[in-house]
Protein backbone atom coordinates (compact mmCIF):
# COMPACT_ATOMS: atom_id res chain seq x y z
CA UNK A 1 0.00 0.00 0.00
CA UNK A 2 1.30 3.46 -0.68
CA UNK A 3 1.69 4.83 3.09
CA UNK A 4 1.70 9.17 1.81
CA UNK A 5 1.07 10.83 4.87
CA UNK A 6 -1.50 12.84 1.98
CA UNK A 7 -3.44 9.92 1.13
CA UNK A 8 -3.81 8.75 4.72
CA UNK A 9 -7.46 9.86 6.64
CA UNK A 10 -6.20 11.84 9.02
CA UNK A 11 -7.48 15.33 9.29
CA UNK A 12 -10.09 14.13 6.77
CA UNK A 13 -13.74 15.41 6.82
CA UNK A 14 -16.14 12.25 6.38
CA UNK A 15 -19.74 12.10 6.78
CA UNK A 16 -21.86 9.29 7.83
CA UNK A 17 -25.01 9.31 6.43
CA UNK A 18 -27.63 7.32 8.39
CA UNK A 19 -24.93 6.58 10.57
CA UNK A 20 -26.24 5.89 13.81
CA UNK A 21 -26.53 2.09 13.94
CA UNK A 22 -24.00 -0.38 14.93
CA UNK A 23 -21.84 0.03 12.02
CA UNK A 24 -22.53 3.79 12.12
CA UNK A 25 -20.37 3.67 15.35
CA UNK A 26 -17.97 1.02 14.31
CA UNK A 27 -17.27 3.46 11.69
CA UNK A 28 -17.37 6.25 13.30
CA UNK A 29 -15.11 4.71 16.39
CA UNK A 30 -12.21 3.93 13.47
CA UNK A 31 -12.40 7.00 12.03
CA UNK A 32 -11.90 8.87 14.95
CA UNK A 33 -9.11 6.53 16.00
CA UNK A 34 -7.73 7.58 12.89
CA UNK A 35 -7.54 10.84 13.51
CA UNK A 36 -10.13 12.32 11.06
CA UNK A 37 -13.13 14.32 11.80
CA UNK A 38 -16.70 12.89 11.69
CA UNK A 39 -20.05 13.82 11.48
CA UNK A 40 -23.06 11.58 11.86
CA UNK A 41 -26.33 12.76 9.95
CA UNK A 42 -29.40 10.81 11.09
CA UNK A 43 -33.06 11.32 11.73
CA UNK A 44 -32.92 10.11 14.83
CA UNK A 45 -32.50 12.74 17.76
CA UNK A 46 -31.82 10.40 20.54
CA UNK A 47 -29.59 7.84 18.21
CA UNK A 48 -27.84 10.71 17.49
CA UNK A 49 -27.03 11.58 21.08
CA UNK A 50 -26.49 7.92 21.91
CA UNK A 51 -23.38 7.58 19.15
CA UNK A 52 -22.40 11.27 20.41
CA UNK A 53 -21.71 9.94 23.82
CA UNK A 54 -20.18 6.47 22.58
CA UNK A 55 -17.72 8.80 20.58
CA UNK A 56 -16.68 11.79 22.21
CA UNK A 57 -15.29 14.15 19.57
CA UNK A 58 -17.70 13.70 17.04
CA UNK A 59 -20.21 15.63 14.95
CA UNK A 60 -23.97 15.26 14.69
CA UNK A 61 -26.37 16.76 13.05
CA UNK A 62 -29.98 15.52 12.10
CA UNK A 63 -31.45 15.70 8.82
CA UNK A 64 -34.24 13.40 6.88
CA UNK A 65 -31.67 12.17 4.08
CA UNK A 66 -34.64 11.89 1.88
CA UNK A 67 -35.02 14.77 1.88
CA UNK A 68 -33.47 16.63 -0.66
CA UNK A 69 -34.34 20.44 0.95
CA UNK A 70 -32.98 19.09 4.41
CA UNK A 71 -30.07 17.55 2.50
CA UNK A 72 -28.95 20.68 1.24
CA UNK A 73 -29.72 22.87 4.53
CA UNK A 74 -26.98 20.03 5.86
CA UNK A 75 -24.46 20.75 3.07
CA UNK A 76 -24.94 24.20 4.11
CA UNK A 77 -24.32 23.45 7.69
CA UNK A 78 -21.62 21.05 7.74
CA UNK A 79 -19.64 23.73 5.31
CA UNK A 80 -20.05 26.84 7.99
CA UNK A 81 -19.47 24.32 11.02
CA UNK A 82 -16.57 21.89 9.45
CA UNK A 83 -15.62 22.80 5.83
CA UNK A 84 -15.77 20.46 2.85
CA UNK A 85 -16.46 17.10 2.95
CA UNK A 86 -13.44 14.61 2.12
CA UNK A 87 -15.51 11.40 2.36
CA UNK A 88 -19.01 9.86 2.71
CA UNK A 89 -20.21 6.48 3.75
CA UNK A 90 -23.74 5.84 2.89
CA UNK A 91 -25.43 3.53 5.37
CA UNK A 92 -29.03 4.45 5.23
CA UNK A 93 -30.80 0.93 4.71
CA UNK A 94 -33.21 -1.77 5.61
CA UNK A 95 -34.80 -4.78 4.86
CA UNK A 96 -38.13 -5.70 3.99
CA UNK A 97 -39.14 -9.19 2.11
CA UNK A 98 -40.06 -12.77 1.82
CA UNK A 99 -43.24 -14.47 0.29
CA UNK A 100 -42.16 -15.16 -2.89
CA UNK A 101 -42.60 -12.42 -5.87
CA UNK A 102 -45.81 -12.33 -4.65
CA UNK A 103 -44.97 -10.75 -1.55
CA UNK A 104 -43.12 -7.90 -2.95
CA UNK A 105 -45.38 -5.07 -1.99
CA UNK A 106 -45.10 -1.92 -3.41
CA UNK A 107 -45.05 -0.59 0.11
CA UNK A 108 -42.31 -2.55 1.23
CA UNK A 109 -40.59 -1.54 -2.18
CA UNK A 110 -41.43 2.06 -0.46
CA UNK A 111 -39.42 1.66 2.31
CA UNK A 112 -36.42 0.32 0.69
CA UNK A 113 -36.48 2.95 -1.35
CA UNK A 114 -35.68 5.03 1.11
CA UNK A 115 -31.79 4.00 0.68
CA UNK A 116 -31.59 5.42 -2.41
CA UNK A 117 -33.20 8.06 -2.30
CA UNK A 118 -30.96 9.47 0.48
CA UNK A 119 -27.85 8.28 -1.51
CA UNK A 120 -28.96 10.56 -4.62
CA UNK A 121 -29.14 13.39 -2.74
CA UNK A 122 -26.32 13.13 -0.54
CA UNK A 123 -24.10 11.78 -3.58
CA UNK A 124 -25.49 15.05 -5.62
CA UNK A 125 -24.74 17.40 -2.49
CA UNK A 126 -21.38 16.61 -1.82
CA UNK A 127 -20.07 15.70 -5.31
CA UNK A 128 -18.26 18.93 -5.88
CA UNK A 129 -16.79 18.40 -2.30
CA UNK A 130 -15.33 14.72 -3.44
CA UNK A 131 -14.28 15.63 -6.86
CA UNK A 132 -12.33 18.24 -5.54
CA UNK A 133 -10.84 16.96 -2.16
CA UNK A 134 -6.91 15.89 -3.02
CA UNK A 135 -8.53 12.48 -1.80
CA UNK A 136 -12.79 12.02 -1.75
CA UNK A 137 -14.06 8.90 -0.81
CA UNK A 138 -17.25 7.70 -1.17
CA UNK A 139 -19.01 4.14 -0.27
CA UNK A 140 -22.25 2.36 -0.31
CA UNK A 141 -22.85 -0.98 1.33
CA UNK A 142 -24.62 -3.27 -0.65
CA UNK A 143 -25.80 -7.14 -0.76
CA UNK A 144 -24.88 -10.49 -3.05
CA UNK A 145 -28.36 -10.69 -3.69
CA UNK A 146 -27.50 -7.71 -6.81
CA UNK A 147 -25.76 -10.64 -8.75
CA UNK A 148 -28.23 -13.53 -7.36
CA UNK A 149 -31.43 -12.15 -6.35
CA UNK A 150 -34.16 -14.31 -5.40
CA UNK A 151 -37.84 -13.68 -5.89
CA UNK A 152 -38.59 -13.53 -1.69
CA UNK A 153 -36.43 -10.05 -2.23
CA UNK A 154 -36.87 -9.27 -5.42
CA UNK A 155 -37.55 -5.58 -4.09
CA UNK A 156 -34.94 -5.48 -1.56
CA UNK A 157 -32.33 -6.84 -4.91
CA UNK A 158 -33.50 -4.07 -7.31
CA UNK A 159 -32.78 -1.32 -5.03
CA UNK A 160 -29.60 -2.67 -3.83
CA UNK A 161 -28.83 -3.09 -7.69
CA UNK A 162 -30.12 0.85 -8.67
CA UNK A 163 -27.82 2.17 -5.47
CA UNK A 164 -24.66 0.20 -7.28
CA UNK A 165 -25.44 1.38 -10.41
CA UNK A 166 -25.81 4.73 -8.87
CA UNK A 167 -22.42 4.66 -7.32
CA UNK A 168 -20.65 3.56 -10.37
CA UNK A 169 -22.05 6.64 -12.50
CA UNK A 170 -21.05 8.86 -9.56
CA UNK A 171 -17.37 6.99 -9.87
CA UNK A 172 -17.67 7.44 -13.62
CA UNK A 173 -17.98 11.03 -12.67
CA UNK A 174 -14.81 11.42 -10.88
CA UNK A 175 -12.68 9.93 -13.23
CA UNK A 176 -14.30 11.90 -16.29
CA UNK A 177 -13.61 15.08 -14.31
CA UNK A 178 -10.19 14.14 -13.51
CA UNK A 179 -9.51 13.21 -17.48
CA UNK A 180 -11.68 16.64 -18.70
CA UNK A 181 -8.75 18.62 -16.28
CA UNK A 182 -6.00 16.49 -17.42
CA UNK A 183 -5.20 15.27 -13.71
CA UNK A 184 -4.89 12.98 -12.00
CA UNK A 185 -7.87 10.92 -10.62
CA UNK A 186 -8.43 11.82 -6.73
CA UNK A 187 -12.10 10.78 -5.97
CA UNK A 188 -12.93 7.03 -6.06
CA UNK A 189 -16.41 5.24 -5.48
CA UNK A 190 -16.66 2.18 -3.69
CA UNK A 191 -19.02 -0.36 -2.77
CA UNK A 192 -18.82 -2.68 -0.28
CA UNK A 193 -21.13 -6.19 -0.52
CA UNK A 194 -21.73 -7.91 2.56
CA UNK A 195 -24.39 -10.80 3.23
CA UNK A 196 -25.06 -9.14 6.83
CA UNK A 197 -23.56 -6.40 8.41
CA UNK A 198 -24.26 -8.13 12.11
CA UNK A 199 -20.61 -9.26 13.45
CA UNK A 200 -18.93 -6.88 10.70
CA UNK A 201 -19.24 -4.18 11.64
CA UNK A 202 -15.71 -3.34 12.52
CA UNK A 203 -14.55 -5.40 9.45
CA UNK A 204 -16.35 -2.49 7.41
CA UNK A 205 -15.35 0.36 9.60
CA UNK A 206 -11.58 -0.57 8.67
CA UNK A 207 -12.07 -1.16 4.87
CA UNK A 208 -13.42 2.17 4.61
CA UNK A 209 -10.40 3.69 5.95
CA UNK A 210 -8.50 2.08 4.22
CA UNK A 211 -10.09 3.49 1.24
CA UNK A 212 -7.34 6.52 1.83
CA UNK A 213 -4.26 4.51 2.01
CA UNK A 214 -4.31 4.31 -1.92
CA UNK A 215 -4.65 6.46 -4.73
CA UNK A 216 -7.89 6.78 -6.15
CA UNK A 217 -7.10 4.85 -9.25
CA UNK A 218 -6.49 1.71 -6.76
CA UNK A 219 -10.27 1.84 -6.07
CA UNK A 220 -12.11 2.98 -9.60
CA UNK A 221 -15.12 1.22 -9.72
CA UNK A 222 -13.76 -1.54 -7.14
CA UNK A 223 -16.53 -3.69 -5.37
CA UNK A 224 -15.00 -5.35 -2.59
CA UNK A 225 -16.88 -8.20 -1.05
CA UNK A 226 -16.60 -8.51 3.28
CA UNK A 227 -17.20 -11.80 4.65
CA UNK A 228 -16.75 -13.39 7.67
CA UNK A 229 -13.50 -14.65 9.38
CA UNK A 230 -13.16 -18.68 8.59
Amino acid sequence: MDTDVDELVAGRLVLLAGGTSAAGAAAARALHAADARVVVAGRDPVKLDAIRADVPGIATVACDLADEDAVAALVEGVHAEHGPVDGVLQLVGGWRGGGGLAGQTDADFRVLEVSLTALRHVSRAFDDDLRASTAGRLAIVSSPAVTRPLAGGANYAAVKAASEAWTRAVGQGFAKSARDAGAAQTAAAVIFRVGTLAGLEDALADAFVALWDDDASVWHDAVIELTPAV
